[in-house]
């Protein structure tokens, strides 16, 4: 998959709408210079290194996130129509929560968590498009994430920390102690780890059935699907105008 410049240009504004939407002061402040402190390298990195996970491409990262954080907020709505105490935790919370659950994605200070695949055998065999960069020193996404935000004076709350460790569900196994508790104290005190989870999921599946499953039926994608990528019509150079990064002007300039 390919995004347009205009599509990961929209995608990188919409998250920054997004902070100042639903994050409040003096919080989020602090989160918008992160985000424009790293700016090129989140506009512009996948969110995994091969094609067969999701959003192996260049500006896949930011495409993903925005998604989850949409699928978090409509199945907020969902589970509060079904009975679910949403007073357990608030919007900012499923926000700042879902905008910041694959974080540790970015990397540290100087490395960047996925570089360009040289090995072309495992690029063309086995869909590595990217690698992972053995500069940097080995620490699970959520954790990583955590200690960068933690690490520019970004707070949290405890149901912040709880979900963002824990949304990757039982597929880590770091997580059972959370999720498979039997007895009603240990389990979570609120649902919001299980909604950003939910969301994560319907991200990446959402994404797998419009990339892959019309080559399974031999057929062409689905022209009406929000998440087809289609081309943009409005003016490059006019979009750019507002990005200040000359290095991120040129990258999506060059796509």
């Amino acid at each position: 998959m390919k995004l347009t410049a205009e599509k990961i240009l929209e995608n990188r504004n919409w998250i920054l709408d997004c902070i100042q939407d639903y994050i409040t002061s003096p919080r989020k402040e602090k989160v918008l210079e992160f985000y424009l402190k790293y700016d090129e390298r989140l506009t512009m990195m996948p969110a995994s290194h091969k094609k067969e996970y999701h959003s192996a491409f260049e500006g896949g990262y930011y495409d993903h996130v925005r998604r989850v954080i949409e699928c978090a907020l409509d199945l907020h709505k969902l589970w509060e129509k079904h009975g679910v105490d949403t007073s357990t935790y608030t919007l900012e919370e499923l926000a700042f929560s879902a905008l910041n659950h694959d974080l540790g994605k970015l990397g540290d200070e100087e490395n960047e968590a996925y570089i360009p695949q040289t090995d072309t055998w495992r690029r063309d065999k086995l869909g590595e498009d990217y690698t992972f960069n053995t500069k940097l020193p080995f620490a699970s996404v959520p954790d990583r994430g955590l200690y960068l935000l933690q690490s520019h004076g970004i707070q949290y709350s405890f149901n912040e920390m709880i979900t963002i460790q824990i949304h990757d569900g039982l597929y880590d196994e770091a997580n059972k102690k959370y999720l498979m508790a039997y007895t009603p104290e240990q389990k979570p005190r609120t649902s919001l780890p299980y909604i950003v989870h939910q969301a994560d999921l319907m991200a990446a599946r959402i994404e797998f059935e419009v990339e892959y499953l019309p080559k399974f039926r031999n057929d062409a994608p689905k022209k009406d699907n929000n998440f087809a990528i289609k081309k943009e019509n409005g003016n490059k150079s006019k979009a750019l105008g507002s990005i200040k990064s000359e290095g991120l002007k040129n990258m999506l300039n060059n796509i």
